[in-house]
């Protein structure tokens, strides 16, 4: 203990205003702008992975045009499923409350995953290769927006006394003013997209050869990191004493094993661009 009190003027201090500027009622905050930036990320690189695999750049576009209305929708009625005792006495506020912010990753991930997936289902585009090719670019996509959160300290943490602990030190910060805390979503988090990022590119995309396991794997790995810095959090909403994230945590994985018996049968159909990247030829 004494060692790491110690050190404790290492701790990081943030002490950047979470809004870049404000213009009359707008304003453009740190987490707008990294979430802007997050979403132009991952849809490029889910769009150039697909078009590698054999699906045309529009048909890409088109499917991530789908998916990012979808995970607005869906990151916004999640939030709305966390917070209803909020929401219950003025339902309208729902819509006309957007602006002032409420959003949740999972409901943004799942939204979009099902608005996606349905829609290639429809048009009959590959489902699995789709799936592999999201991804990568979700996972990107939330990594460029945990910088957002670092910044703003939106997420709060438990409290500590370690090197690389966070100290929000401006007048208007979201975060725990003046308390060293575990950088949770925008350290420890990011770190852990990053990682995950590098393992969905240059090990399983390269090595997988089941189409929409890669997708499966990215569930996985992340739901399970997930799940373990939830125990960092207290700013979670809870069901019968477990946070809500843990708990969709948990369900998340579960589909992703299932699923990933499913697509070994059922993962759509495949290009040939996809087979020689895979196999190194066309399968006969």
């Amino acid at each position: 203990m004494y060692f790491i009190d110690h050190f404790f003027f290492l701790i990081i201090d943030i002490n950047i205003n979470p809004n870049i500027f404000e213009i009359g009622t707008f304003a453009l905050s740190w987490h707008g702008l990294f979430t802007s930036l997050a979403i132009l990320a991952g849809v490029a690189l889910g769009v150039a992975l697909l078009s590698r695999d054999g699906v045309p750049t529009e048909i890409g576009q088109e499917i991530a045009l789908v998916a990012v209305v979808c995970a607005l929708i869906g990151a916004r009625l999640f939030f709305v499923f966390e917070h209803w005792s909020f929401f219950s006495s003025d339902p309208a506020s729902i819509i006309t409350g957007v602006t002032e912010g409420g959003i949740t990753l999972y409901g943004g991930l799942i939204g979009g995953v099902l608005g996606g997936f349905l829609y290639a289902l429809i048009r009959k585009w590959p489902i699995g290769i789709g799936l592999d090719a999201a991804a990568p670019g979700m996972i990107l996509g939330q990594a460029i927006g945990r910088i957002g959160d670092l910044i703003n300290g939106e997420h709060l943490a438990t409290e500590s006394t370690l090197p690389w602990a966070f100290r929000y030190i401006h007048p208007e910060t979201l975060g725990e003013f003046g308390l060293a805390v575990h950088p949770t979503a925008g350290g420890y988090e990011m770190l852990g997209d990053f990682l995950i990022l590098g393992v969905l590119l240059f090990i399983a995309r390269p090595r997988i050869r089941i189409p929409g396991w890669t997708f499966c794997l990215y569930v996985i790995l992340y739901a399970a990191m997930r799940l373990g810095l939830s125990e960092m959090r207290f700013d979670e909403q809870t069901i019968s004493g477990l946070p809500v994230p843990q708990l969709v945590s948990i369900v998340m994985l579960g589909i992703a094993f299932i699923a990933g018996g499913v697509l070994i049968k059922h993962h759509g159909p495949i290009t040939h661009e996809w087979e020689r990247r895979v196999f190194g030829r066309r399968r006969s």
